[in-house]
């Protein structure tokens, strides 16, 4: 299925950051006396998967001071679970698991009362590869798509940051959300028609106000 232009805009941005080495699910395996292979899978799925439960976390709006501890969190789930994750299922076992560890921390932010922290941590982790006018088209776009995604409904956003940006499909959605075929089908149509719709406006609202 083709998205609509708008879309593809903005998800051009999405994948500018990456996490640093989670050194704290190593400790947990380690404290946790995991066989040979246990370690070894764990290890495969940090290295393929760390980076996107990382982006996955902060498009699922985890404040910026959070997304380090909650990344580590959402692997030490995988690491109490690894007799239960099926062979080929881990990425969307971790992005289930994800979902829940992002909600737990917006209902605790929200009852600390705490204002959300800016994205300069986020910022950071940028790639120094790209070319400086790269780098800030990268973070407008990114700023963007953050804000269009902020402004949806949580089971909306949740459900197309899943299929769009991770890539999964809708039964590993259904999977790992619990939820029927039909109903992650109507979220995803209800989701891309909102996405459109205040991109729409979003683009629109930057390009009038380009010199």
């Amino acid at each position: 299925m083709t998205l609509v232009s708008d879309l593809d805009i903005l998800f051009a941005g999405a994948e500018v950051c990456e996490a640093d080495e989670p050194r704290a699910v190593e400790a947990s395996w380690a404290r946790g006396g995991e066989a040979g292979a246990e370690k070894a899978r764990l290890r495969e799925m940090v290295d393929a998967h760390f980076d996107a439960v990382y982006v996955a976390l902060r498009r699922l709006g985890v404040p910026a001071a959070e997304l380090d501890d909650c990344a580590q969190q959402v692997f030490v789930v995988a690491s109490g679970k690894l007799g239960v994750i099926e062979p080929g299922r881990e990425k969307a076992f971790l992005m289930g698991t994800a979902v829940h560890v992002a909600s737990h921390a917006k209902r605790s932010q929200r009852r600390r009362r705490e204002v959300p922290e800016g994205d300069e941590a986020a910022e950071a982790r940028a790639d120094a590869g790209p070319r400086p006018d790269e780098i800030v088209e990268q973070r407008r776009l990114r700023a963007l798509l953050d804000e269009v995604l902020a402004a949806m409904p949580e089971d909306l956003r949740t459900v197309l940051v899943l299929f769009e940006l991770e890539e999964l499909t809708m039964q590993e959605i259904s999977g790992a959300l619990d939820l029927p075929m039909g109903t992650v089908a109507s979220r995803l149509r209800r989701a891309r028609e909102l996405f459109a719709r205040i991109s729409a406006r979003a683009l629109g609202t930057q390009g009038r106000g380009r010199p």
